[in-house]
């Protein structure tokens, strides 16, 4: 699995366990981490947060093309 790969996996998982809250908890993680002095954490879940705001605005690939790339 490639790192976008993985990203676009956890940003399905943050949706469908949290949705309406899933921007709260990604901004949450962000900042615990940051707390922590994690950078590479930090990261992770900020890009987390770019490609959940894409989801969200209609500007990410599409379901399926989403599914194909984060399950083949």
């Amino acid at each position: 699995m490639t790192d976008e790969q993985h990203l676009w996996a956890c940003v399905l998982a943050v949706e469908k366990r949290y949705g309406a809250g899933a921007p709260l908890h990604v901004a949450d993680r962000i900042g615990t981490l940051a707390h922590e002095g994690d950078a590479n954490g930090v990261a992770m879940w900020q890009a987390i947060a770019v490609r959940l705001d894409r989801l969200r605005r209609g500007d990410a690939p599409s379901n399926d093309a989403i599914k194909e790339t984060v399950f083949n």
